[in-house]
């Protein structure tokens, strides 16, 4: 069996990366079911149902999220009516959606999903690592085939955390730095591990932000508006192989899958 996992979706460049590469994606190295951030492609933050919906028919099988997820308030429709789309699981228990799901599809084993988000430099919830433990089990009692999406700003609590994880799940694939690691690894249990598999959209920019505002922020500490950055645009993300039948993967590889330029008129 054959995942992919898309990283962090930012803007309109990168719905129009995933638009146009997942389809080639999946029929090149046959892939069975494809998982993408997408808690910036709504104008470069949050989402919205038509942006989840126009993901979703770009051959995108669930939705995962992250710290921006409430910045559009068109969200609260999403995670109330879109099993497909989760949000950390970590959240508050009153917060709607849900942060993991059981997905089928004809002819395939069943596929778990488990959004987390981290805590070092980031908001304050549950504590991930305990509640990735409960819900590892949880989920394993119903799907061979678990993935995780652990949405996390320090690497150390990354690894730690794929590292507990060791042969409960079948990967713990990190999201949110928009920087891809070259740590992409199989433990010894048999769980796929990377720190960060990059973002999908504009690449000469700052994580998927125009370059000079934000330079301007750090000469200055005055306000600026980022804007989605243009020009050359790029898929990240990860590819996994996997035994169906254990749960374990088998091999995992970096993608980086450039969008081709449009010819001029």
């Amino acid at each position: 069996m054959k995942i992919l996992f898309v990283g962090d979706i930012v803007g309109q460049p990168g719905r129009r990366a995933v638009r146009t590469l997942v389809p080639r994606l999946r029929l090149r190295h046959a892939v069975d079911f494809v998982i993408a951030n997408g808690e910036n492609a709504a104008g470069g933050s949050g989402i919205t149902p038509a942006v989840a919906e126009e993901i979703f028919e770009s051959g995108v099988d669930v939705i995962t999220s992250g710290d921006h997820l409430w910045d559009q308030k068109e969200v609260l429709a999403l995670l109330d009516k879109e099993p497909r789309f989760l949000r950390p699981a970590n959240y508050p228990a009153e917060v709607p959606g849900r942060g993991w799901g059981v997905f089928e599809k004809s002819g395939l084993p069943p596929v778990a999903v488990l959004n987390l988000q981290g805590r070092t430099f980031m908001p304050a919830h549950e504590n991930p690592f305990r509640l990735a433990q409960q819900e590892a089990l949880n989920l394993r009692s119903r799907a061979r085939v678990v993935i995780v999406d652990f949405h996390a700003e320090a690497t150390s609590e990354k690894i730690a955390l794929g590292r507990m994880l060791d042969g409960m799940v079948t990967a713990v694939l990190g999201t949110h730095t928009h920087v891809p690691t070259a740590d992409e690894q199989i433990f010894p249990g048999g769980t796929a591990f990377i720190s960060d598999v990059g973002f999908t959209g504009p690449q000469d920019s700052v994580l998927g932000r125009e370059i000079e505002p934000i330079i301007r922020r750090f000469l200055t500490g005055m306000p600026q508006r980022f804007e989605v950055a243009k020009g050359r645009t790029a898929l990240h993300g990860a590819l996994l192989e996997v035994d169906a039948a254990t749960g374990r993967a088998t091999a995992i590889s970096r993608v980086m899958e450039p969008l081709p330029v449009e010819p001029s008129a």
